[in-house]
């Protein structure tokens, strides 16, 4: 389960943040995660929780939010939104699709205290 390693890397950010910050808790951690990322957002609220334990984030609430899936086509040369990796192009049918977001997860901001 990637997400155990994603959850601990998230932490590890907000653990820096606060110390170079100056903070010593954080209520919430907002997250932007991609639908073609392979992520999967439950798990990944499971593992963060688990991780987050006696830290600077111990009871911080994880807020998702979902990034669409987009991609630039090769044959008709447009920006298609698709729903999941090697999708075909919904205007044109082929599968030469570049991803162009929805791939990524970043940490968007913090709450703290």
């Amino acid at each position: 389960m990637h997400e155990m390693s994603l959850a601990v890397g998230v932490l590890q950010i907000v653990e820096d943040v606060a110390q170079r910050d100056g903070f010593s808790r954080v209520t919430a951690v907002r997250l932007e995660i991609g639908r073609l990322s392979s992520i999967e957002p439950e798990a990944l609220r499971f593992c963060f929780e688990e991780v987050v334990r006696g830290s600077v984030a111990d009871g911080a609430r994880l807020e998702i939010v979902d990034t669409p899936g987009a991609g630039w086509c090769l044959h008709c040369s447009e920006t298609v939104a698709i729903g999941a990796l090697y999708d075909p192009c919904p205007q044109c049918g082929g599968y030469q699709v570049q991803p162009t977001g929805g791939t990524e997860m970043r940490v968007m901001d913090l709450e703290v205290a």
